[in-house]
């Protein structure tokens, strides 16, 4: 059975299990990818940049034996005027298997699905979400922590922008963590009344006690004017370091998604000391992508 993966608000908790599962499978050597059948075709459509997601979606269709098409938005007819519904359906009757999409717009993965004959696996949509780098946020939770119910999550930053922040929200909540939101009022969205978790405006505040604290950047490409008054205001009053960790739990981990503004969100001590997660989480982020494809596909065996 083929499935999209675009939003994990949507998502059953057991679908959510199966797939952190099947990540792990992966990265334990107890699950082999290439199989027999088909060699399918992966569309990788990313109209705004990448590094992280997009290699690790090509290491992982790499390793499920699949074929990754690349595709960006300047080097296409979309530059040209033609519109994203127009090229899916271009993409549909190019006979790709799948697509995994990045775009600047909240919905646009939803469009897609819509006018693709195959599975659509969100790489991330304007502020909305970005669900396979919560999944691998999730897998890394797990490896250190052995659990994610009842712990304790910081997120920390421009909450606002973030489709990092909501997809993670939703995950984690569903695991039974504590979400609380730490940011300016300025960086946390007016309408939280739909979101899972609790607000601070203090960062000791949220950090207190935290088992877990995931940094994000300030997004000033989607700013629409000055959300805070300075960089250097920002970061005496929420950067995540050696003093502002004091009040977490001493076993505490530091999260990011990537890219990381050094001395901004979190200083350098923090970045490289032995309590941050970054290349762990990039690491799995190869594995949860496997386990995206494969089950988006229905070749993970599952009925």
């Amino acid at each position: 059975m083929k499935r999209n993966l675009l939003a994990l608000r949507h998502l059953d908790v057991d679908d959510i299990q199966y797939l952190l599962s099947l990540a792990q499978e992966y990265k334990d050597g107890l699950r082999f990818a290439g199989g027999n059948g088909p060699r399918r075709s992966i569309g990788l459509l990313f109209f705004e940049n990448s590094t992280r997601t997009r290699v690790s979606f090509e290491q992982a269709c790499h390793k499920l034996g699949y074929v990754p098409v690349n595709f960006s938005g300047d080097g296409s007819s979309m530059s040209k005027g033609e519109t994203l519904k127009d090229t899916i359906l271009t993409m549909r009757h190019e006979q790709l298997d799948a697509l995994v999409m990045r775009h600047r717009a909240s919905g646009a993965a939803f469009l897609a699905a819509e006018h693709f004959s195959g599975p659509v696996i969100n790489a991330g949509d304007g502020q909305h979400e970005h669900p396979t780098q919560a999944l691998a946020d999730a897998m890394t939770i797990l490896e250190r922590k052995g659990q994610i119910e009842d712990l304790t999550v910081a997120i920390v930053g421009d909450v606002r922008h973030s489709r990092v922040a909501r997809s993670n929200a939703w995950l984690l909540s569903k695991l039974g963590a504590h979400v609380r939101y730490v940011g300016p009022n300025t960086l946390i969205p007016s309408n939280m009344s739909g979101m899972p978790g609790t607000v601070h405006y203090d960062l000791k505040a949220g950090l207190t006690d935290a088992d877990v604290v995931i940094c994000l950047r300030l997004q000033r490409e989607r700013m629409a004017g000055p959300l805070v008054s300075s960089a250097n205001e920002y970061t005496k009053m929420y950067q995540v370091n050696r003093g502002s960790l004091r009040v977490a739990h001493p076993e505490v981990i530091v999260m990011h998604p990537g890219p990381m503004n050094r001395g901004i969100e979190l200083d350098d001590a923090t970045a490289d000391g032995p309590h941050c997660t970054v290349h762990d989480q990039v690491h799995n982020g190869i594995y949860v992508r496997m386990a995206a494809l494969e089950w988006s596909l229905g070749e993970d065996g599952a009925a």
